[in-house]
């Protein structure tokens, strides 16, 4: 047990070295970037600006891990109430919409109410994919209105072609009473499934991960490029070479497979069927802070070119210099579905074009900063291929001895604290393998 190595030193791989530290055991910890946090990490620009790696809050139950995270923080973090709000054709929509259709187009409404009802009464048959599933809880015309088209944003791929294996509470399913006070009044409750958030009160989301940083041996700068599973060695790119008694790795399943020696066929052909998005983050700085009241925004129309955007100001007033307002957009991108075929500079013009059009940013605006930068890895695709193939290449990894966690690892879609403990289970597999 003297040399368990764990590969990522983002949410899941240091939530794995906190587990081992909490058990008297050391491990080392290999990160390819510069930097910790994986998809959690935080950057500041020009001193001032801080974003962070896409969206993130933490709106964990857990209180063991909220104790972790503000003893992270020293307590200094914002508690806020939730607001997030929707964007279709010139119209603000409060989230979620099937809840809130007051003010929509009459004969919209009414087409909406009418097959809503029916579908609570049918018999739907076999529920064979996403489509099928909203279609079966929203009626045809909601479905196809709202959820089908910002999913195939989202998502870049359409209904038909996902399963339901990640839905959880994500979407909604409101009731017949829910959806006509909907529709009658635009005074409805709360029912997003995050209702209250924490963010830190400084330096991003990344701050929440400084408590672990000492409990692991952290080396950066290590991009694994070989993993010998038989002489149990890890090879980087920068020429050094480790041995492992146990490794845990929180590396995308499709990257790790392809760099393990001797992986059969079968395993990488599947590992080569594992979908993921790309997210290309804008980032924009302007000279006010009343942008929007909702702290993240969806956007269901396919001429807008963002699909999502979020606002950092409102996380916490010292992500910006006072007075000023922060905006991050989201594009989606998939190399199985929708590749990327611009350049992330060239996604700038379009997006801020768009924030003005959405009427976000006035031409009388003062633009501080834009800057932009693309995520590989964004979200798991969970198209009608993932199920097998992902079975397929975690069972070829439980083989060899890889204890593979987090998000990407163990391709899920799983929140930042869901990410923690899933490294901690990992750790925990090691001992008890042990």
């Amino acid at each position: 047990m003297r040399n368990i190595a764990i590969l990522g030193a983002g949410m899941a791989g240091l939530g794995a070295a906190h587990h081992l530290f909490s058990e008297k055991i050391s491990s080392v910890v290999y990160e390819k970037h510069s930097y910790h946090g994986g998809h959690a990490t935080s950057f500041k620009f020009e001193n001032s600006y801080i974003f962070d790696d896409g969206p993130h809050v933490s709106f964990t139950q857990n209180e063991r891990l909220q104790k972790l995270f503000v003893e992270s923080v020293n307590d200094k973090y914002e508690v806020i109430h939730t607001q997030v709000n929707n964007y279709w054709k010139g119209q603000w929509i409060k989230h979620p919409a099937q809840c809130n259709l007051y003010g929509l187009p009459k004969e919209l409404v009414v087409k909406i109410l009418k097959d809503f009802i029916d579908a609570q009464y049918k018999d739907h048959g076999l529920i064979n994919n996403y489509a099928d599933w909203l279609i079966a809880a929203f009626g045809k015309t909601f479905a196809e209105t709202y959820p089908m088209e910002y999913g195939l944003k989202y998502h870049t791929t359409t209904a038909d072609n996902m399963n339901t294996s990640w839905l959880g509470p994500r979407l909604y399913r409101p009731n017949l009473e829910e959806v006509l006070n909907g529709a009658l009044s635009s005074e409805t409750p709360d029912v997003h499934y995050v209702d209250y958030f924490r963010y830190p009160s400084h330096n991003g989301f990344a701050s929440y991960l400084d408590i672990f940083l000492k409990q692991a041996d952290l080396k950066l700068n290590h991009e694994l490029i070989k993993l010998d599973p038989k002489k149990r060695m890890l090879y980087f790119g920068n020429g050094t070479t480790r041995s492992y008694d146990a490794v845990i790795s929180s590396i995308p399943l499709p990257e790790i497979v392809p760099i393990i020696d001797g992986a059969p066929d079968d395993v990488l052909a599947a590992a080569e069927k594992l979908a993921c998005t790309t997210c290309v983050v804008v980032n924009v700085v302007i000279d006010r802070e009343d942008i929007s009241n909702a702290h993240w925004s969806y956007f269901y129309d396919r001429d807008i070119f963002f699909t999502r955007l979020s606002f950092p100001h409102m996380l916490s007033p010292n992500n910006v210099p006072k007075g000023t307002g922060s905006i991050q957009a989201e594009a989606y991108y998939s190399k199985k579905y929708r590749p990327l075929d611009r350049s992330p500079e060239d996604c700038i013009h379009p997006i801020i074009r768009d924030l003005k059009k959405c009427n976000l940013i006035r031409e009388d605006d003062q633009i501080l900063f834009t800057n932009t930068w693309v995520i590989p890895y964004a979200n798991v695709i969970f198209d009608l291929d993932e199920a097998e193939a992902r079975e397929t290449v975690q069972g070829y990894l439980s083989d060899i001895g890889i204890h593979y966690c987090g998000r990407y690892g163990e391709w899920k879609y799983i929140w930042t604290d869901q990410s923690f403990l899933s490294g901690e289970m990992a750790a925990q597999s090691v001992l008890d393998e042990r």
